[in-house]
């Protein structure tokens, strides 16, 4: 029986047609009936086996973005290690070089999949290293200190991490009707997997940040490879949206000066957080539930107690299961209970440019609280809603999901591991190989995705 039903799932998912998207307006209109009510997500996750919960038939159904397709062979395989920079990549190669020989000599820490295993340290820690001692002041000269809090008093820095997920509509439309704007940190492999939806960020008026592309353990990257998790990342998103990051937050924080200097000079500031929700860690490492909800309770009784009253605060979160963004939607009332403002981390840094295109802005922070959440142009401010900012069905003119510049895609792969983290940070692949399977083409890879899809689904 159990055969069967495997059987005739694969079957029908193999006969669905592939969602109709071909533009943000379109996804973004994608939705399950409600949050609470949500079908189990025909979504494989690595070494964890992890489902997420979604309707299959709507917005996790794999589509074709053709600038994105027409453009593959131009990244690393999607969620491998980006260990290299690609031998075509002039570009890549010639940024690389131009600072190369000025990196920090510090030697790689650990495994990519956990930066300490194995690692003997000193305790002076003499390379400012997050993972290790929560170092924030960099100890090479002419580095900026990690922005790990906001300066504004009584203020979230709203942020969370492993986006874009392709179920995040019903999270998305609560953040809009909220009038609520977030720092998205956004995976690489997630961006190209799902570019409508990263699409949907800009349009709403959030603000982007890079995450790496296979959200790995930075500190234990070669050179090149680090360069490479941040360089395609940045591709990524400009490829997608047309807009250039200036941010990024380390997986796991995990960071040192080496990894710092690399980051600064493609122009990202680094940003961390002192306050873990561990939502991502969620149905494994013994988080449950109870456990996440805890660590938010914890953090409103600080707030309240008067603990931001001079500077604001980050708290760690992620876009990564139905369970986090639900939990987020829970305690957004009690946060603004609490917090004066919740804002996106450059609004409460009043960094009006966010990215290096000068035609995008942000608001101030005295104008977002004062009611004006959004400025880039692509739609009225003070937050209208996605479905009414994109009526035209296309992105703000200023957005250009750029020309393909290479022929033929190529296929992703999953063989990267998905690490879990005492700090709250896991993996972000938010079904990111089955969201670029063709499921209705008569291909191997459908067949193989329609099973993946019948195995979680049960």
């Amino acid at each position: 029986m159990t055969v069967l039903s495997l059987l005739g799932l694969a079957a029908a998912v193999y006969a669905h047609p592939q969602a109709t998207r071909t533009s943000e307006a379109t996804e973004a209109a994608i939705s399950s009936t409600s949050s609470a009510s949500l079908l189990p997500l025909p979504a494989f996750q690595k070494l964890t086996r992890k489902c997420v919960h979604t309707d299959p038939s709507t917005e996790c159904q794999p589509y074709t973005y053709p600038p994105v397709a027409q453009a593959m062979s131009s990244f690393p395989d999607i969620w491998e290690y980006a260990a290299k920079i690609l031998p075509g990549d002039a570009a890549g190669h010639t940024k690389y070089a131009s600072f190369n020989a000025s990196i920090p000599k510090i030697a790689p820490k650990g495994t990519l999949t956990d930066s300490t295993k194995g690692t003997t340290y000193s305790d002076s820690d003499p390379d400012c290293w997050w993972t290790y001692s929560n170092c924030v002041k960099p100890k090479l000269s002419g580095l900026v200190p990690d922005v790990s809090d906001v300066p504004e008093p009584r203020t979230l820095g709203y942020g969370f991490d492993d986006g874009p997920y392709c179920g995040h509509n019903v999270w998305y439309d609560y953040l809009s009707s909220q009038n609520q704007k977030a720092t998205m940190f956004y995976i690489g492999s997630n961006v190209m997997s799902y570019p409508l939806e990263a699409q949907r960020a800009i349009t709403d008026g959030h603000e982007i940040c890079v995450h790496t592309w296979s959200h790995n353990y930075m500190t234990a990257t070669s050179n090149e490879g680090a360069f490479a998790e941040l360089w395609y990342s940045l591709k990524a998103i400009k490829l997608v949206t047309g807009v250039t990051a200036t941010c990024w937050r380390p997986p796991y924080g995990d960071v040192d000066d080496r990894i710092r200097y690399i980051a600064a000079q493609l122009g990202l500031e680094t940003i961390l957080w002192k306050y873990d929700t561990d939502d991502g860690s969620e149905g494994s490492d013994g988080v449950t539930p109870a456990v996440v909800q805890k660590n938010y309770d914890d953090f409103i009784t600080k707030a309240s107690q008067g603990a931001f009253n001079t500077v604001g605060a980050i708290l760690l979160t992620h876009e990564l299961t139905n369970f986090t963004m639900q939990t987020s939607m829970d305690y957004h009332p009690k946060l603004l209970q609490v917090f004066d403002h919740i804002v996106p981390i450059s609004v409460a840094q009043n960094k009006t440019t966010p990215y290096l295109e000068t035609n995008y802005t942000m608001p101030t922070f005295a104008e977002y609280i004062a009611g004006t959440t959004q400025t880039n142009g692509s739609t009225p401010a003070s937050g209208s809603s996605s479905a009414s900012a994109s009526a035209s069905g296309s992105l703000p003119a200023q957005v250009n999901p750029g020309s393909p510049t290479a022929n033929g895609a190529a296929q992703p792969s999953d063989s990267s591991p998905s690490p879990s983290s005492s700090s709250g940070e896991r993996t972000g692949k938010n079904n990111g190989v089955v969201g670029r399977l063709q499921v209705g083409s008569a291909t191997p890879l459908s067949v193989f995705g329609a099973a993946v899809l019948a195995f979680c689904w049960l």
